[in-house]
């Protein structure tokens, strides 16, 4: 709105009043209005996709961490001591999501760089993946759950949409989902790992179609060699089709 309007809007504003509480027209203050700008507009514009998905036109993953770590959205933040957006390649062959950081990660600032984490970069590095050149590694939830617990589902929803907002702007070729706390958040699902692993999935978001895999969270890994079978064969299965998507 320019200028201009906004003072004939004032002027009618006060002319109006005058006539109801007074009769008489009086002296009105004058106004320092300004044009919008339209650039200030444009970086908070939001457009709607065909398929109803809430996207940030001029999104960035630099602008996403930033609004991730002033988020004052959910109890985690009053006992974290950093926030862990994500880290990895742009628009990568493989976004790996887990469900939220540890201690390491917590102290650090960055996902999966515990014991968990680097199981997960042996994981991936069995079917010519790594974080360094062709993945991004992400979580459900970007604070640390105190004493590591499962997010609560207040807590998911207050983060849903930064994840949202990664996975529309990275565009993957496909994701990966560790555990049942990301399996649940992102399928909206009550099943458990167990009975849907090495299976894939449609994840649609602003018009595009991810194949998506669950698996076991390497943390369950270290607690039972039994996992290792599994997530073996669920991997060999993602890297057939990522081969056969490059045909």
């Amino acid at each position: 709105m320019t200028i201009e309007d906004k003072q004939k809007i004032a002027d009618f504003i006060g002319i109006t009043s005058d006539f109801f509480f007074s009769g008489y027209i009086s002296n009105h203050e004058e106004y320092n209005f300004t044009d919008d700008s339209e650039d200030a507009l444009d970086t908070q514009h939001e457009s709607v996709s065909q398929n109803g998905e809430i996207t940030e036109e001029n999104d960035s993953l630099e602008k996403i961490a930033g609004e991730i770590k002033a988020c004052m959205n959910c109890p985690l933040a009053a006992t974290r001591k950093n926030t862990v957006p994500g880290e990895g390649v742009l628009h990568p062959l493989v976004l790996v999501i887990g469900e939220g950081p540890g201690a390491d990660e917590d102290t650090q600032g960055r996902p999966f760089v515990g014991r968990a984490g680097q199981l997960l970069d042996k994981i991936l590095a069995s079917i010519q993946l790594s974080r360094k050149s062709n993945c991004f590694i992400a979580n459900v939830v970007k604070c640390r759950p105190p004493n590591n617990r499962d997010p609560h589902p207040e807590e998911r929803k207050a983060c849903a949409h930064f994840l949202r907002r990664q996975i529309a702007f990275l565009k993957p070729k496909f994701i990966l989902l560790t555990g049942n706390v990301a399996a649940q958040s992102l399928l909206q699902i009550k099943e458990q790992v167990g009975k849907i692993h090495g299976r894939f999935f449609d994840f649609n978001i602003d018009n595009l179609t991810i194949p998506l895999m669950v698996t076991y969270h390497p943390s369950a890994l270290l607690y039972s060699d039994e996992y290792k079978r599994p997530v073996w064969e669920d991997l060999k299965l993602l890297r057939a089709r990522i081969e056969n998507n490059e045909q």
